[in-house]
């Protein structure tokens, strides 16, 4: 089926076009997941929501800005993806979607979340990336079991300082962010493994060196004139990475350090559609 036809397809409502765009999914698959990425769909078919039993869902670039109510049938679910879609804010119903440990919010329109949203107690993994966000939503915080939150390419100047709650956070994507200062939250969280603050706008580093969990920090692409101490076995990409972490000065004068730059390190891959649940 060509793109241009599911885009002219996409507009037609009758349930006869809605079941060519899906391609005659009639019957939930014996391994629980749908894909329908891709679709040019405007709207979920409603009887998707039938599926009781599924466990992924996956919905990404499509051109869905809201989600039928029946989707609250789907408590089984556990991976859904809304990514690359036109969301202006986060339909309340999947808020009630409470086995939900994955979810993909990526690359729409999004400027908040929801307080319902901390109703997802079981969620692991959040992307917010590529939205409108301007400030990382605190509701985020009450999300105990967080372990990775990819909020990188939003307009963030800073982080709450509740983020510290999230004793379970492991992984922390803000690439691509406005932030003129390394987040002060983040030192007073020892069980990060993970801080990427690639392409900001920050020019000085603290010290990570008392942080004993970190085993990566990316800090590249940053108008900072040193780099960040850490622990032994720690590895540093950007500026300086392989020296000691300032750079050399003579005479008063700071020396520039040239080094070949490591290639940055993407986020963990979005899990595919064969990915196990959690």
């Amino acid at each position: 089926m060509g793109n241009s036809l599911k885009a002219i397809l996409a507009f037609v409502p009758s349930n006869k076009c809605q079941k060519y765009l899906l391609e005659d999914l009639e019957e939930m698959p014996v391994d629980k997941m749908v894909d329908l990425s891709g679709r040019q769909m405007r709207r979920l078919p409603v009887h998707i929501c039938s599926f009781r039993e599924l466990v992924k869902l996956y919905l990404s670039d499509n051109n869905l800005n809201h989600l039928p109510p029946e989707l609250e049938q789907l408590q089984n679910l556990q991976i859904l993806a809304l990514d690359f879609n036109n969301f202006k804010a986060l339909p309340l119903v999947v808020c009630t979607l409470k086995q939900l440990c994955i979810l993909y919010l990526g690359n729409n329109k999004l400027c908040s979340l929801p307080l319902e949203l901390r109703l997802l107690q079981n969620l692991k993994t959040l992307w917010i990336e590529s939205n409108c966000l301007q400030y990382l939503p605190e509701v985020v915080c009450e999300l105990s079991l967080l372990k990775t939150l990819h909020a990188g390419s939003n307009a963030l100047r800073g982080l709450p300082r509740q983020l510290q709650g999230l004793q379970e956070l492991r992984t922390i994507w803000l690439s691509g962010n406005l932030l003129s200062e390394f987040p002060p939250v983040l030192l007073d969280m020892p069980f990060l493994e993970v801080i990427d603050v690639d392409r900001n706008s920050i020019r000085f580093f603290p010290s990570l060196a008392h942080l004993p969990g970190l085993k990566l920090v990316i800090y590249d692409h940053n108008p900072c004139r040193n780099a960040p101490k850490v622990a032994k076995g720690v590895r540093r990409v950007g500026r300086w990475s392989e020296e000691t972490p300032e750079p050399r000065k003579r005479s008063g004068a700071v020396i520039d350090i040239t080094l070949d730059e490591k290639p940055l390190l993407p986020p963990a891959a979005k899990a595919e559609p064969d990915t196990e649940p959690c």
